[in-house]
């Protein structure tokens, strides 16, 4: 499900893509209240999200990386081969430490945390706008400190060395779902899931 809203001449045109309806509407007003910034849309799953964006053409989406049909990272790739020029921003509960850098190898310019404090919210919309980065300080240290120190650190945990498509079975899982529910969420057969586990 895809809300048009009306166009606002001159403003930086904004697509909301999250599952649920009561954060899309307070991040919506959070970012209408700014003069240069207008929500032209939401949508909650994976086709309203790309329906949305060929049919309201913004300059930039923000997107959860848990959507009802798929997953946000798929959506991000999926919009970064199909229309480079639109940035992307994540806001996600999820844990920056898992998900940010496989949000910017998707083609994502930006990661915050949902619980940041709206200032916050409103900064990284502007950076990643203006053509920049964000990434919160804890993240941006642990990305730096990899090119220093090297790749050791990339061992601290095995859910690193799971592709995007194993940490999204493991983490269905991980909520109690069976391997054919998994497979209908997401569009795969019980065999294919089996060989993720």
């Amino acid at each position: 499900m895809a809300v048009i809203k009306t166009s606002t001449t001159g403003k930086h045109r904004i697509l909301i893509v999250d599952d649920h309806p009561i954060f899309r509407h307070g991040l919506a007003q959070l970012i209408n209240q700014e003069e240069d910034l207008f929500v032209c849309g939401e949508a909650e799953d994976y086709q309203g999200a790309l329906k949305a964006v060929k049919d309201m053409k913004p300059d930039m989406i923000i997107v959860d990386i848990t959507l009802k049909d798929m997953s946000g990272i798929d959506l991000i790739k999926e919009i970064h081969k199909t229309s480079r020029d639109v940035t992307m921003l994540v806001i996600s509960m999820h844990d920056e430490s898992l998900y940010a850098e496989r949000a910017f190898r998707a083609g994502a310019k930006g990661y915050i945390m949902k619980q940041e404090a709206s200032e916050s919210v409103v900064q990284a919309i502007r950076k990643v706008r203006q053509g920049g980065i964000y990434a919160s300080k804890k993240m941006t240290d642990k990305i730096l400190s990899r090119f220093v120190d090297g790749p050791k650190e990339l061992a601290e945990s095995p859910l690193h060395s799971l592709t995007d498509r194993e940490l999204e079975v493991f983490q269905l899982i991980g909520e109690g779902l069976g391997i054919s529910e998994i497979g209908i969420r997401l569009h795969l057969s019980v065999k294919t899931i089996g060989t993720y586990r």
